[in-house]
């Protein structure tokens, strides 16, 4: 129950900062818009729950546990057959999927293949760093930050794919304001 409350505490804060800050401000610019951004809101608040979290109780103990570096050999589970390796490697390009996809929905609809996957990149790094940092538990491993990109590379496949029936849906919105 104590760790559910700290859970609790963390998407408290992120609803409150959904409808204080982002929700008024995405709603002005078309339905078209809060749809596309209020997506890719939850699934990074998915993202932080399996990867971060909890993150806000666990502030005041970032420097009560010593700092694992960076695991810097690629697939070295694989080569040694330690552990769930496939299991890992597959959640890691499903988590990363829908960023893929959703990004260039975001902002402006011509984001590029390689703005993407460098965002893709930048979000996968920030949370192999601070995985280690925020919980001693956890560690950080190059294989995730490679798979984790090679689900971006994948969900902006998906997104060239479905392009057309997306920009349909975010249109048909957008002429209903």
């Amino acid at each position: 129950m104590k760790y559910l409350i700290k859970y609790l505490i963390d998407f408290t804060a992120l609803a409150l900062l959904y409808i204080f800050v982002f929700f008024k401000k995405w709603k002005s610019k078309g339905k078209d818009v809060l749809l596309a951004n209020t997506l890719m809101y939850i699934y990074l608040s998915f993202v932080l729950y399996y990867t971060l979290m909890p993150v806000i109780t666990s502030i005041p103990f970032v420097l009560n546990h010593p700092y694992k570096p960076m695991n810097l050999v690629p697939f070295i589970d694989v080569s040694k057959g330690r552990g769930d390796f496939v299991r890992q490697i597959v959640l890691n390009i499903i988590m990363t999927i829908p960023f893929g996809f959703l990004f260039p929905l975001i902002g402006n609809r011509t984001a590029k293949f390689c703005k993407t996957v460098f965002f893709c990149f930048l979000m996968s790094l920030s949370i192999e760093i601070l995985q280690p940092l925020i919980n001693g538990f956890r560690s950080s491993d190059i294989t995730d930050l490679i798979t984790n990109v090679t689900g971006g590379v994948l969900g902006y496949g998906f997104y060239v794919m479905f392009r057309p029936i997306t920009f349909w849906i975010l249109d048909h919105l957008k002429t209903r304001n």
